[in-house]
């Protein structure tokens, strides 16, 4: 095998695109882990464990803003990355945050709005384990592959 061929990934199955997350040491420092992909729906849902070094103050329970902004843009990303079969680069996201997020895992839901020839525009709510909706982001993202 040459030193410039690479095995394509497969964005298609949650053990394709976990592996391709979990490739990443900061995405692995997170702990992200696909739960749901659903390619013909533009649906991905992703998971994030509460812990420690994601406090905003020690001892508190409560997300930092950082760790969401991640899940926000590392959700969406892979939802694009699902929808167009290879990988995408970030141009912008927007985040809104809606309520403090406090001792509580969370949950990403990113939904493809567009998958256009140039730019790609999904959508992400992420939830606490109650269903809560903590905050709310758009994200764009080049579609070219290449």
């Amino acid at each position: 095998m040459s030193g410039d061929s690479k095995a394509k990934a497969d964005f298609s199955t949650i053990e394709g695109i976990q592996a391709s997350i979990d490739s990443s040491p900061f995405n692995a420092f997170c702990r992200l882990k696909v739960k749901q992909v659903d390619p013909a729906g533009k649906k991905m849902v992703m998971h994030m464990p509460a812990q420690m070094d994601m406090e905003r103050l020690a001892n508190s329970g409560q997300w930092h803003g950082g760790p969401i902004a991640c899940l926000i843009d590392t959700a969406g990303c892979y939802a694009s990355m699902m929808v167009l079969g290879h990988g995408v680069p970030t141009i912008n996201f927007q985040v809104d945050y809606l309520r403090p997020a406090i001792d509580t895992d969370l949950v990403a839901v990113a939904t493809v709005r567009k998958a256009g020839r140039s730019v790609t525009v999904a959508d992400v709510d992420v939830l606490d384990v109650n269903g809560k909706l903590v905050a709310i982001g758009r994200c764009t993202y080049g579609s070219a592959s290449g």
